[in-house]
């Protein structure tokens, strides 16, 4: 008899199988990476699907390592409170555009952001929100600072 075959069953499964299974369940942003959540915005009655950037890793992430995004796509970041708000480009191929936005919905801030730039952009007040979009997006759509987005009455964070 193997050494294998004398260790019961009972023992394999606490000191192997149990903890894998702990791992692919609770590692949830590895065991299902396109799990996504997806919300529509609507700003002066245009509508934009948008990605939620709910953890911290999907913040972290970003837009980064994405070859592109559709016409009305975007992703919105969520924070807990309102603070100033800082963002890089670093190893995002899209050229984009951020609007920081405060608690109440409203556009405080809107800037450009090159691909690969490491500079960083700080909001111009604080925001709870930030939206990206292709750069010119909100240019081309008439959307300025002062506008207001209409959020969802929950976000999923």
């Amino acid at each position: 008899m193997s050494e294998l075959q004398k260790i019961p069953r009972a023992k394999i499964f606490i000191k192997f199988l149990f903890p894998l299974f702990l791992i692919l369940t609770f590692e949830s942003e590895s065991a299902f990476p396109n799990e996504q959540t997806f919300i529509f915005l609507t700003l002066k009655e245009k509508k934009i699907r948008v990605e939620v950037a709910r953890t911290e890793r999907e913040k972290a992430k970003g837009l980064m390592f994405r070859e592109s995004l559709g016409k009305d796509e975007g992703m919105l970041f969520i924070y807990d409170r309102e603070e100033m708000l800082s963002f890089w480009m670093k190893n995002t191929r899209i050229p984009l555009s951020i609007a920081f936005i405060d608690q109440q919905g409203r556009i405080v801030d809107i800037q450009d952001m090159e691909p690969f730039s490491l500079r960083t952009r700080v909001s111009a007040r604080p925001a709870q929100y930030a939206l990206e979009v292709n750069q010119g997006w909100f240019k081309k759509n008439g959307i300025d600072v002062g506008d207001s987005v209409h959020l969802p009455f929950t976000v999923p964070k």
